[in-house]
């Protein structure tokens, strides 16, 4: 992986990735991929082979999190300043429209976006992610995380996130989570556990794909009908028996319905 850097409009230095393995001779759109929350880019790597063949993909490291810089406590973080990191990223490339993918909390700035400037978004594929994280229990996480330190709370709650029939991936997964920033994590999450916005959701106007875990250990699967039944053009599938963490899990599943999805929706518009 190489990485890139660009300024956001407040001065911070954000990473990013390309990759493109699309045929030269033909232009491809791009996929861009959000990842969740404690994670970064790298968790995408399963996913990224599949969809770099077809699309351009380029991936963000969110702010504070993989090789982006750590934003200072103050001003306080907000949805609309993730929010603003995309479209600045957007205009760094110069793209005027992209498809998303969005990883739990990647996913919630995803929404967002479309919700605020869905000029932007051409489709959007949703992994693991409601509409905010208040209606969970994830704010109960942060005493934890402050006494355990991240890696210790996520080694405690792993079975929550992945399937125990893969101890390679869950050492690597608790690795790359403990690089990040604790305490900036704490600050991520303790705004995420104050959003909800399920009486906006129908402002998402492009076409949606919803993928949620069966075994869903953050929050409620309720929440996904909610979602269901607000946007208008949907499309949802569920993995059963998985818990949370899915793009971790089953990143070739992921990667293939992300490309059914987007490839048909694209025939359908004629593109």
């Amino acid at each position: 992986m190489t990485s890139h850097t660009f300024t956001a409009s407040d001065g911070l230095k954000l990473a990013y990735y390309v990759d493109d393995f699309s045929d030269p001779w033909r232009e491809a759109d791009t996929v861009l991929l959000l990842h969740s929350a404690m994670g970064s880019s790298k968790r995408f790597y399963g996913m990224v082979p599949a969809l770099a063949r077809r699309f351009r993909v380029v991936r963000l490291d969110l702010r504070g999190h993989g090789q982006s810089q750590v934003p200072p406590a103050e001003p306080a973080l907000t949805m609309d300043r993730l929010v603003k990191d995309v479209l600045d990223l957007l205009a760094h490339l110069g793209l005027a429209s992209v498809h998303i993918v969005g990883n739990s909390a990647g996913g919630y700035v995803g929404q967002r976006l479309a919700i605020e400037h869905s000029d932007k978004v051409k489709c959007l594929a949703l992994f693991g992610s409601t509409a905010g994280l208040k209606r969970s229990q994830a704010r109960d996480w942060l005493p934890r995380v402050a006494r355990e330190g991240l890696r210790g709370f996520l080694a405690a709650t792993i079975h929550e996130r992945l399937t125990g029939d893969q101890p390679g991936l869950i050492d690597w997964f608790l690795d790359e989570a403990s690089r990040n920033d604790t305490a900036y994590i704490g600050r991520f999450i303790g705004l995420m556990t104050t959003l909800d916005w399920y009486d906006e959701l129908g402002g998402i106007k492009c076409p949606t794909l919803i993928v949620y875990p069966g075994a869903e250990s953050v929050g409620s699967t309720d929440n996904y009908d909610l979602m269901r039944k607000a946007i208008p053009d949907v499309e949802v599938k569920v993995y059963e028996g998985l818990p949370h963490n899915i793009c971790d899990m089953v990143p070739d599943r992921c990667a293939a319905d992300v490309l059914e999805f987007i490839e048909r929706r694209l025939s359908a518009a004629g593109a």
